[in-house]
């Protein structure tokens, strides 16, 4: 039977580098006894003086644990996949406490922070030069941003830019770990800047206090090698994606959603680009935000490494990267999938013949202008948290109808306010009195717009909106109601 054998990068230098073998055998011990005989100086690694297979190598066939088979007397099919899972440790290494110094371009304070990676032959000096050397843009400096700031600035990355106009808030903390409490305030840009100095002081940092948009985007990206998309919004993911295709540079693409991320990289000259994934975006409002829907705290963090990971494999030329592979994960169920992509002959930006030769309106490509649901209501369709405790206070009889989902309904809610969650509303309608004055309210006022149109068409005289939401009765009448 002809079998492969996977091996782990800490036994890889005992067979040349390999991290495949094939060999021929009925059972793990003879392909076990196969390899070592083919490479002996693994033997020591793998088995005891009396042949025996230790205790800290596990043996895996098929994803399969072999020790309820015997380890070393578990069966083998044709074409089965052996790997060999030894214990390791990654802790501090008993041997030199400092590599050797002094090396043509890195510092004795470079090669002692970055010793880690100077022993390690896929980096060594010369790959850790090409990380001092290297110029990586990040876009935003939020979810993504952080995980990818942090960890490329603790590798050496020479030169970071990172592009960003927002403030910290207290609801980014649940997640953005470039910033602190004390940031609250503060311009993201200002607080990422002292955290990524404050750790590798070695690093420059170059900040964009700016929108990214057509008419500044290439400007800003030309003078980088490799640009990480840590957007949070189509039209500048689109934005991104263009700028990249046309100055031929590697783009670095991630994305979050409550407990699931994708991760890619998109590189016209050797494989498809974001377009081709996505050739439109999708209409406004039909795909929320985290801000609607929520993100894990932690998910940024391990998508953000990714993005991080395939930066640093881009910039060494080592591996296999994304580029073609699009990379799934579910937190929940903590799996990750993976799917190939492949490149779009008719893509209007990087196909054979492409129609897009120069940046566009973005925010007109993917509808952001477009008229929001809330901003179509007529005066008399609104009402104000002002006004609506004025009406409360007076003794009207007022109806509060609130369509958020029941989990926000635990949050935080209003005095009498029932609850039918919007995607519930066509099918309870029933529920509803058609006589009675109905105000609608959500977090913020736009699914609740939803709501009063669709009831103004379902015959509904006397419903309004709660412009602002729930967010503006906490703002503006009752700061008891919490905000999230």
């Amino acid at each position: 039977m002809t079998v492969k054998i996977l091996l782990p990068t800490a036994l890889r230098h005992y067979v040349g580098g390999e991290d495949t073998v094939a060999l021929t055998g009925q059972s793990v011990g003879e392909v076990l006894s196969g390899l070592v005989e083919r490479h002996p100086a693994l033997r020591p690694h793998l088995f005891t003086s009396d042949g025996q297979l230790r205790n800290f190598v596990n043996v895996f066939v098929n994803d399969q644990d072999t020790r309820h088979l015997g380890r070393q007397a578990a069966p083998l099919a044709e074409g089965d996949v052996v790997s060999i899972v030894p214990a390791v440790a990654g802790g501090a290494s008993p041997a030199v406490a400092h590599p050797p110094t002094a090396s043509v371009g890195l510092s004795n304070q470079e090669i002692e922070r970055y010793s880690r990676h100077l022993i390690m032959p896929e980096v060594a000096v010369a790959g850790q030069l090409k990380l001092k050397q290297a110029k990586v843009l990040l876009i935003g400096a939020g979810g993504l941003g952080s995980p990818l700031a942090l960890y490329l600035a603790a590798a050496g990355v020479g030169r970071l830019g990172l592009v960003d106009f927002d403030r910290v808030d207290v609801t980014n903390l649940q997640r953005q770990v470039l910033h602190r409490t004390a940031d609250v305030g503060r311009p993201k840009l200002a607080s990422a800047k002292e955290a990524i100095l404050g750790l590798n002081p070695l690093v420059q940092v170059d900040t964009y206090e700016t929108a990214l948009g057509s008419e500044n985007a290439l400007d800003i990206l030309a003078p980088y090698d490799v640009v990480v998309d840590g957007t949070d919004n189509f039209p500048t993911r689109y934005l991104v994606n263009d700028a990249c295709v046309l100055l031929k540079k590697p783009n670095v693409y991630g994305s979050i959603f409550r407990f699931e991320g994708q991760a890619s990289v998109f590189d016209a000259g050797r494989g498809p680009c974001y377009r081709c994934l996505y050739p439109e975006p999708p209409p406004p409002g039909l795909v929320p935000s985290c801000a609607e829907g929520g993100v894990l705290g932690i998910l940024p963090g391990v998508v953000g490494l990714i993005q991080a990971t395939e930066t640093v494999k881009l910039i060494l030329g080592r591996g296999e990267s994304l580029v073609g592979r699009l990379l799934l994960f579910d937190a929940l169920a903590m799996r990750f999938r993976e799917l190939k992509l492949r490149k779009d002959p008719d893509c209007p930006l990087c196909g054979a013949e492409p129609s897009i030769t120069r940046l566009i309106d973005y925010q007109q490509f993917c509808g952001a202008g477009t008229v929001s649901a809330e901003a179509t209501l007529s005066p008399e369709e609104r009402i104000s948290a002002r006004e609506l405790k004025q009406a409360w206070d007076r003794g009207e009889p007022v109806d509060l109808l609130d369509v958020r989902e029941a989990h926000e309904f635990e949050i935080s809610r209003l005095p009498g306010a029932r609850l039918i969650p919007l995607g519930e509303l066509p099918r309870r309608v029933a529920e509803l009195d058609r006589d009675s004055p109905l105000v609608i309210h959500c977090k913020v006022g736009a699914r609740s717009a939803q709501a009063v149109k669709f009831l103004r068409e379902a015959g509904f005289k006397n419903v309004r909106n709660l412009t602002g939401g729930i967010r503006a009765w906490s703002e503006q009448v009752d700061p008891s109601v919490p905000r999230y």
